[in-house]
């Protein structure tokens, strides 16, 4: 059987050459005469893998030497608690911006843990189809921090600029883009990102802090959550998600074959204007993504009718693509085109909306 064109938001898509080479080395990992997955994460040959992955990491996200690198568990989901837990210990109070689901998720979870959470901004009213401008956003200064979603994969938005927060840091969930295209690192004070969109498999989180914003968390954090620990146990309290971590080691190597992320990002442009230049051709598909705040990862589009969006998913999975049905709170189509995506996918997808829309 051929592989499918996965189209999931996440889990999703992995480079070909990565899992043929994580597939060679799944009973022997360079003559230890074991899996990765079952050797211990205390031994020297495991310690090679993740210093290599923090290492590549630095290298091609260019992160400077006055942040951490962290290999976390819990998903993105756990650091919407995490991160107030251990950034609101100064004033308690935190603004979020509110562009999709997982922002809002974010927000509720930090009403648990400050006196003065608010809303920055929100796109709710326009049913978060583009991004608030920085004119739109309340800032508070005397906040701890700030809080975005960088790249909504429901909605399929982007932020394409970073908000002026004045000594504020900018805390960023960069779950569905990280890897995507080159980032300023120093922008930020936190970026984390979940590993099943462009990283690795589900159970590895990547979070880049830096260094000062590792301070004394709020009273009865558990250890697990304290980022001060996790740094002076090099993401080794307990055991990693070893296997997760590998496999981002092999994605890494790849993109720095390919170039790095600057050749990354010419690739997912190329890919995504693919899509939305047909999209713009049509008058049978609709995308209500404002043009400006269009996501390179998330394509979401419909044909206006609840009964041909279905016919189009069905008939999509028998023309060897999967996972193409919209998030269930907006309907539709999304297409997630990530790194690992090739062109040739994306210009089947096109191939075939061309053809349902001449069957209509």
């Amino acid at each position: 059987m051929s592989r499918l064109y996965n189209f999931s938001a996440g889990p999703s898509i992995l480079p070909e050459s990565v899992l043929k080479k994580a597939g060679a080395e799944i009973m022997d990992y360079k003559g230890s005469g074991m899996s990765v997955m079952e050797m211990s994460h205390r031994s020297k040959v495991y310690d090679a893998i993740i210093t290599r992955t923090r290492d590549l990491f630095r290298s091609v996200l260019s992160v400077p030497d006055d942040y951490e690198i962290l290999f976390l568990q819990g998903g993105a989901t756990l650091q919407f608690a995490m991160i107030p837990m251990n950034l609101l210990s100064r004033n308690g109070k935190a603004d979020y911006v509110i562009t999709g689901n997982f922002s809002n998720n974010a927000y509720k979870e930090a009403l648990l843990f400050g006196k003065e959470i608010s809303v920055a901004a929100t796109g709710k009213d326009v049913n978060f189809a583009k991004i608030p401008s920085q004119d739109e956003l309340k800032l508070d200064a005397d906040a701890d921090y700030v809080h975005i979603c960088e790249n909504n994969t429901v909605f399929g938005t982007k932020w394409k600029y970073i908000p002026d927060t004045g000594n504020v840091p900018i805390v960023s969930d960069m779950s569905s883009c990280i890897l995507s295209e080159p980032i300023d690192i120093s922008r930020y004070g936190i970026i984390y990102a979940g590993a099943q969109k462009n990283i690795a498999p589900a159970g590895l989180t990547l979070v880049i802090i830096r260094k000062d914003l590792a301070r004394e968390p709020l009273p009865g954090t558990p250890t697990m959550l304290n980022f001060r620990k996790m740094i002076e146990k090099e993401s080794m309290y307990n055991t990693p998600p070893c296997w997760s971590i590998y496999v981002a080691m092999l994605v890494l190597e790849w993109i720095e074959e390919l170039g790095g992320l600057s050749v990354m990002r010419e690739r997912n442009r190329e890919k995504a204007a693919i899509l939305y230049d047909y999209l713009d051709s049509t008058d049978f598909y609709r995308t209500p993504v404002a043009r400006e705040d269009r996501s390179l990862m998330n394509v979401v589009f419909s044909t206006g009718d609840e009964e041909t969006d279905a016919r189009f998913v069905k008939e999509s999975a028998e023309n060897n693509m999967s996972n193409l049905k919209g998030h269930r709170s907006v309907g539709g189509m999304r297409a997630s085109i990530y790194n690992a995506m090739p062109k040739e996918g994306v210009e089947h997808l096109v191939d075939f909306m061309k053809r349902f829309a001449g069957g209509r």
